[in-house]
């Protein structure tokens, strides 16, 4: 939740760490100890891409890729509105959870989570910096690869219980200067 306007939004560093380990997965860039992928070399497009983790010296520098954070559309808080003011609550739902006793077929560890509603809708902005001599069309097909990989599997934590399903929708648009 954001904390000043208590609303939910989704973090940028999670789009991009997630779009990052999924890519590092696809191109064959995962390390043996886990941690994201530090090569800074010119032909990894992982750290062409989102930097080389921990690595000031590398010659991939600088990270093309600006993820902001995505925040709730108008259309969203329009529709929620008057449910919220009605029911004094939040934009958000509360889950309960439990493990079950397999034994006596009873809930252990109740516990409540905080979720997003299906459907609720973020806009979210993804820029890219293109240098000369970068293949600007092999960043856009590696963030639009990213993406698809972030909705196969899932953002956040939980995933396996089925929470953290994403969909995107995208639009192009260029700036030159």
């Amino acid at each position: 939740k954001h904390p000043v306007t208590q609303e939910p939004y989704i973090p940028g560093s999670s789009i991009k760490g997630k779009m990052r380990s999924q890519l590092e997965k696809a191109y064959g860039k995962v390390r043996d100890d886990g941690k994201p992928c530090r090569c800074g070399q010119l032909d990894c497009p992982v750290c062409v891409l989102f930097g080389a983790h921990m690595n000031p010296n590398a010659i991939s520098a600088p990270t093309r890729i600006i993820v902001r954070d995505g925040y709730l559309t108008d259309d969203i808080r329009k529709k929620y509105a008057d449910i919220l003011l009605d029911k004094g609550t939040a934009y958000l739902e509360a889950k309960a959870e439990n493990t079950v006793n397999r034994k006596t077929g009873t809930a252990d560890n109740p516990r409540f989570t905080e979720r997003v509603p299906e459907g609720t809708e973020f806009i979210l902005n993804i820029q890219l910096q293109v240098f000369d001599g970068d293949d600007e069309n092999f960043f856009k097909n590696a963030v639009k690869k990213g993406l698809e990989l972030v909705e196969q599997t899932y953002l956040g934590g939980s995933g396996s219980r089925g929470y953290g399903q994403v969909k995107f929708y995208y639009e192009i648009t260029e700036l030159n200067y």
